[in-house]
């Protein structure tokens, strides 16, 4: 069975989150909490809160516990791109992308074959 929990629309850049999400991705729930309570990155603070949305989803709609369970997917998604810009030499634009991401967890009641 499984349980998913998404969090959309995180000022942060995608490529700054994916790293953590890979590490976490078929480990326990526990350790996983634990990661992200561990690490002091701003990736960190979301994916927790994303990984405890879907730990609240599963006890409370399907009756999972959550020591039994596995994040069987974690994925950080590119979301829209804010546009601003700052002025540069000689009249010209210097653009400033600031990203976001939508933050995606899957728990999964069966440990997943890949690790």
């Amino acid at each position: 069975m499984e349980v998913h929990a998404v969090t959309r629309y995180v000022r942060m850049s995608p490529s700054k989150a994916r790293d953590l999400a890979r590490e976490i991705q078929g480990l326990p729930v526990p350790e996983a909490l634990r990661v992200t309570e561990h690490t002091a990155r701003k990736a960190a603070f979301h994916l927790g809160k994303t990984l405890k949305s879907a730990i609240a989803n599963a006890e409370n709609n399907k009756g999972l516990s959550a020591e039994d369970l596995f994040v069987g997917l974690a994925a950080v998604d590119e979301g829209p791109t804010l546009r601003r810009g700052r002025p540069r030499a000689r009249g010209m634009y210097g653009p400033i992308l600031k990203r976001t991401s939508h933050i995606k967890i899957t728990l999964t009641d069966r440990k997943p074959s890949g690790t």
